[in-house]
């Protein structure tokens, strides 16, 4: 009974030692590496250069009040259509004291005068009509009159354009209506009631009073580094990608390059404009940010493959062909155009080919 036991024992301890050196024997193979693999496919590339920037109308107008006051009505606001002539704002004038005071004086002055100048008219045309003097001597007085009535409505006419900022004559013309000169889209209106406005002259802008641009006729302004300037020739075509409008490419063609670079982030750029082709599906909104790509070079449907199934070498470009399964040769190319992912196949393979993916 004894030996029995001391047999199974030792079976089983054989058994034990025998399976742990099978399973130390099985964790140190190694797995066969088994590489997958990839064709070359017809596709366009497109060699380009990046610029940064953003989309702006080409004319943006800021309307401007003639007087100064303080904005009784203001009649539109940001995004509104306007036409040439609509009216924006209203503006109270605040006289001058002292040029008011003036004006008041040179009223009175001039109503004293025709007053006086009535007086002789009158006396002297009772004697004219009864031939008491001849017309010649009457006609002086007919001068004087109307002399002293145009003086009396010039008067009138100043205190009206210091009070009201609208002279009697001017009918419905008036310096406190404030109209827009361009047709277009109100982007900005700065300005509320109450606020005081400046006129615009000779030494002052002005204070503005809504911002007008035609949204239909917008440009893409970005800068460039100089590495890549050279490269630009005007008419190029540009891909534009706008932030805030996804999965969605806009064209543009590049009409102005910058003779002279600025310094910006411690690199020198340039800086670029482009006509955006307008898309009506999409309403772009001005100073959106965008990336614009510069079309450098283009081929449509070639054979290319991705960068990184290729072996560059000093002298040689090199892929790796499956010729059996998991068996690989290594084949000379010849290669074109790179957008930096894929790369142009000119020779030494086909589309039918599969070449081995690189592990990393």
């Amino acid at each position: 009974m004894k030996s029995a036991i001391k047999i199974i024992f030792g079976v089983g301890l054989l058994a034990v030692f025998v399976w742990t050196l099978y399973f130390l024997y099985q964790k140190n193979q190694e797995v066969p590496v088994v590489y997958e693999t990839e064709s070359p496919e017809f596709r366009t590339i497109i060699k380009k250069s990046v610029a940064t920037g953003s989309v702006v109308p080409r004319n943006e107008t800021f309307i401007k009040s003639q007087i100064s006051g303080i904005v009784q009505q203001v009649y539109v606001k940001a995004g509104d259509e306007v036409k040439v002539g609509d009216l924006i704002a209203k503006v109270k004038v605040i006289p001058d004291m002292v040029s008011l005071n003036n004006a008041e004086n040179r009223v009175n002055r001039a109503e004293i005068s025709l007053a006086n100048a009535k007086l002789d008219y009158d006396r002297n045309k009772t004697l004219a009509d009864q031939q008491v003097i001849s017309q010649a001597e009457f006609q002086p007085f007919e001068l004087s009159r109307k002399q002293a009535l145009e003086e009396l409505n010039a008067a009138e006419d100043a205190l009206a354009i210091i009070k009201e900022g609208v002279s009697k004559k001017a009918g419905n013309t008036s310096n406190t209506l404030i109209k827009s000169t361009v047709k277009g889209m109100v982007l900005d209106v700065p300005v509320e009631e109450g606020f005081n406005v400046i006129e615009a002259n000779n030494f002052n802008d002005g204070t503005t009073i809504a911002s007008v641009a035609d949204m239909e006729n917008l440009i893409f302004e970005g800068m460039i580094d100089e590495s890549e300037v050279e490269k630009l020739q005007l008419g190029m075509e540009l891909i534009m990608n706008i932030g805030a409008i996804e999965n969605h490419d806009f064209k543009a063609n590049l009409e102005y390059i910058s003779p002279k670079g600025i310094t910006e982030d411690g690199a020198i750029k340039f800086e670029i404009e482009a006509a955006v082709d307008i898309d009506t599906s999409f309403f772009i909104r001005a100073g959106y940010s965008a990336n614009a790509d510069v079309v450098l070079e283009r081929k449509d449907n070639v054979l290319s493959i991705n960068e990184n199934l290729i072996k560059f070498e000093e002298n040689k470009t090199t892929v790796e062909v499956e010729v059996g399964l998991q068996k690989y040769e290594e084949r000379e190319i010849k290669t074109g155009l790179s957008d930096g992912i894929f790369i142009e196949i000119l020779d030494g393979i086909s589309k039918d080919d599969k070449l081995k993916i690189p592990q990393d």
